[in-house]
């Protein structure tokens, strides 16, 4: 109750006098003071984000909500209501990358979600392809008997149809388990074949699609904005989300295999832990979790 009560008087009355304060002592402008006293990449942006949410100037607020095309005329329009010379080139420039991350991000998470809505269908030629290709990509030596066939379950289907595996991530699912066979197709493998151990085996295509899902949530609570902020200064792509989902694939399989659970029965447990263990990796503002990174010596 005390640090709710202490955070309104913060946000409504102290904040703006603390502002004021630091205006007239360095006659710069809190975004003035961000931009000089943060480092490019996530702390500076987040710190801007906050604090043009935070403003009582309206210009300000609905500078987080501009489209990629209205960004350059955002910045304008933010320089002349701060009363900032619209010959400085460095603040425009910083302010400019910072909006574009903002927007970007949101951008991005509505694509994802647009993707996320997408059923699998059967009748759709794209999509078989891509499931085809999939088991083409992690299966090279062995042809499908069928399209409906047990065999999927060589590569964590549940069943002999993948299509109703895709229901609570749709077409992302699959998009991001292809993904990863073609651009990481020898560590996909090494996870596929791994996953078939006596003791410690899980399903690897449920899984995977499980981890989209753990990508797709802390996108969307914005969780992974410092690791996308540090990683691409300008507008985050699909690409990035795609590299991100990699990232979770390679690591929790290392981590499974390092906690040695009991049986396959204790999934969720370890999957909240895993959670968990990426979301304190998320809190650091120089975070950046690809399996470029990873795989480094």
């Amino acid at each position: 109750m005390l640090v709710y009560f202490w955070g309104f008087l913060y946000s409504n009355y102290f904040r703006f006098w603390l502002k004021w304060v630091l205006r007239l002592l360095t006659r710069k402008c809190e975004l003035q003071r961000v931009f000089e006293g943060s480092k490019a990449g996530a702390q500076r942006t987040l710190s801007i984000e906050h604090s043009l949410e935070s403003s009582k100037n309206k210009v300000l607020r609905n500078a987080v909500h501009v489209e990629e095309a209205e960004v350059e005329r955002c910045v304008r329009d933010v320089m002349k209501e701060k009363k900032i010379e619209q010959k400085d080139t460095g603040f425009k420039t910083n302010l400019h990358i910072s909006l574009l991350q903002i927007s970007g991000y949101k951008k991005l998470y509505l694509n994802v979600e647009n993707l996320r809505k997408v059923p699998y269908d059967s009748d759709n030629e794209e999509h078989e392809e891509q499931l085809i290709e999939l088991w083409n990509l992690l299966m090279p030596h062995e042809n499908l008997k069928a399209r409906i066939t047990k065999q999927w379950c060589d590569i964590g289907f549940q069943g002999d149809d993948p299509k109703t595996d895709f229901r609570g991530m749709g077409l992302l699912g699959l998009v991001n388990l292809v993904y990863f066979s073609k651009h990481y197709t020898n560590e996909a493998r090494q996870i596929l074949s791994r996953s078939n151990h006596p003791k410690l085996g899980y399903s690897y295509a449920i899984v995977g699609i499980n981890l989209t899902e753990m990508a797709y949530s802390l996108l969307k609570n914005g969780a992974l904005k410092s690791h996308l902020y540090n990683m691409v200064f300008g507008l985050p792509q699909m690409e990035h989300f795609h590299q991100f989902y990699c990232y979770l694939v390679y690591e929790f399989d290392k981590f499974w295999f390092e906690e040695e659970p009991e049986s396959i029965m204790h999934f969720n447990q370890y999957r909240e832990k895993f959670h968990e263990k990426i979301k304190g990796l998320l809190l650091d503002c120089d975070a950046i979790l690809t399996l470029q990174n990873t795989k480094k010596p």
